[in-house]
């Protein structure tokens, strides 16, 4: 069991309870609970009906920690809700690529898993091959924005720092989070940093 593990369960458990904590947008969905952890049985049985393997990180997650429930904007998918994405192909250089589900070629482009549910067609994914494998990606699956790569290295990584950042009462446009500061500001929608 990697050992991020019980130091990311103690933080989440600690979360609802501080008074100076950041708002994460959803929140009201998942409530900070977790569905239950997963058996390797379905985890392995999920990555074989769709021939890849979910990144450590992810997986250890999944197995040791909650298979859905909290984790920003509306919460961590349950597996069997997840779906595997390809990136669009290339467009003129600098413009936004969406997401597409994958068909019988799907093999020779990049896996993306939907793991995140964002609201509308917005989409929170996890490289599943190709050089972007076990980092956490936000987009738009019509290309309106995005992609979004995060610099976490991997889905542990990307989740404490939702912790942390929340944890810190800090805004993160990347997490959706707004501090208390922000919130009680008239003028919060100027005032939030670019990231």
């Amino acid at each position: 069991m990697d050992p991020r593990i019980p130091r990311l369960r103690r933080k989440l458990a600690a979360i609802p309870f501080q008074p100076l904590r950041s708002h994460s947008f959803g929140e009201e969905q998942h409530k900070f609970c977790l569905g239950p952890k997963l058996a390797e049985a379905p985890v392995a049985a999920f990555e074989a009906e769709h021939d890849i393997v979910l990144p450590d990180a992810y997986r250890q997650f999944l197995t040791h920690i909650g298979g859905s429930g909290a984790a920003p904007f509306y919460g961590l998918k349950p597996l069997d809700r997840c779906s595997l994405l390809v990136m669009n192909p290339r467009g003129e250089p600098g413009t936004s690529r969406g997401f597409d589900s994958t068909g019988p070629e799907a093999h020779e482009r990049d896996l993306f898993l939907h793991i995140i549910e964002m609201g509308c067609t917005d989409v929170c994914l996890i490289a599943v091959t190709g050089p972007l494998t076990g980092r956490v990606l936000t987009g738009n699956s019509d290309g309106y924005w995005g992609p979004n790569v995060s610099s976490a290295t991997d889905f542990l990584d990307w989740y404490e720092r939702w912790l942390n950042h929340m944890s810190a009462g800090r805004d993160n446009r990347a997490l959706e989070l707004t501090s208390p500061r922000l919130r009680a500001h008239p003028n919060r929608h100027r005032m939030a940093p670019r990231i």
